[in-house]
């Protein structure tokens, strides 16, 4: 069933550090109390007869995986799995957060409305140039003691994670296809409301026969969410992150809140440097590329304003010129 013209068929995409905030330890409580924050609204939104498809990051969270990862070997001698397998992990762990939250908000609603989260896999090209320059942060953040430390004990490549602190990078290539994209249409036109393409999917390349494999490495949530919307037809690209709205000389003096951004202004903007790789970039590059296919608008806002940006009335919007 497509969506009416009042109702629209929407991907949301709850960034990982939106999930565990700077300055929290990311206890699995902390999360569950954002996250329920954020479904209350996803759930009104169902409410007034949207589509919805949910996709999230992981960077903290795999991370974290990452590390338990090394601390089992180390102490248990338990052999570590792949990176590409931590990634389907935390799929599953935060799918099955925002699951169980968006099915109890719907339920203080009285909505009988299907829930699912889909663990989903995206390709790759293996020739990427990404793989031979990190730059998706993942895992926590460390002062430059620390990032130093763990830089001499790791041997990992740690960057400044815009102004924040330092965290460490691996490679993030371009998704190529969501490999599930007609199953998660055909639960969106079914009216089940979608968890899919989580942490920005689990990276897969493809061989000469056709056979899939994974590989190591993080693709952007932004990225791989606007891939799916396009792929799936949706009207509005929502970019949930840890600002209300997207600023032009963020963090100067004369820094300006953008509520409407045209497209034109934001390549711009991003040609001239004022969008960070490793964090705002990505979200504006996934803006063009949605907008350019054809879609009405993409919304960038904090969780806390998510319904009010949808409805017009927070956030930036970025627009067709």
């Amino acid at each position: 069933m497509a969506p009416t013209k009042d109702n629209l068929r929407l991907v949301i995409a709850l960034g990982g550090n939106a999930i565990i905030p700077v300055g929290q330890e990311g206890t699995f409580d902390q999360q569950m109390a954002i996250t329920r924050e954020t479904m209350d609204q996803v759930a009104e939104l169902a409410d007034l007869g949207h589509q919805v498809v949910m996709t999230h990051g992981n960077g903290p969270v795999v991370g974290n995986i990452v590390l338990r990862n090394d601390a089992g070997m180390a102490i248990h001698g338990i052999p570590p799995m792949p990176m590409y397998v931590c990634g389907a992990d935390s799929q599953g762990g935060l799918g099955f957060m925002l699951q169980q939250a968006l099915q109890n908000a719907l339920h203080k609603r009285g909505l009988q409305v299907p829930v699912v989260s889909l663990v989903t896999q995206v390709l790759v090209d293996r020739d990427d140039p990404a793989f031979a320059k990190p730059t998706k942060p993942i895992g926590p953040f460390y002062d430059e003691q620390g990032a130093q430390r763990v830089r001499d004990e790791n041997g990992w490549t740690l960057v400044m994670d815009a102004g924040r602190g330092y965290r460490r990078v691996v490679p993030s290539p371009q998704p190529q296809e969501v490999i599930e994209w007609v199953a998660i249409k055909t639960l969106v036109e079914a009216g089940v409301l979608t968890i899919a393409t989580g942490g920005g999917g689990v990276p897969v390349v493809r061989d000469r026969d056709g056979m899939l494999s994974g590989c190591d490495a993080v693709i952007d949530k932004d990225r791989a969410s606007d891939l799916l919307g396009r792929l799936i037809g949706a009207d509005m690209l929502v970019i949930i992150t840890q600002v209300a709205k997207v600023c032009a000389r963020f963090g100067e003096p004369d820094q300006e809140e953008l509520s409407v951004l045209p497209v034109s202004r934001a390549q711009r903007m991003l040609d001239a440097g004022e969008f960070p790789v490793g964090s705002m970039g990505p979200k504006i590059e996934a803006a063009i590329s949605f907008l350019a296919a054809g879609g009405r608008e993409v919304v960038i806002t904090s969780p806390e304003h998510l319904l009010a940006a949808v409805q017009g009335q927070a956030g930036t919007r970025i627009i067709p010129d």
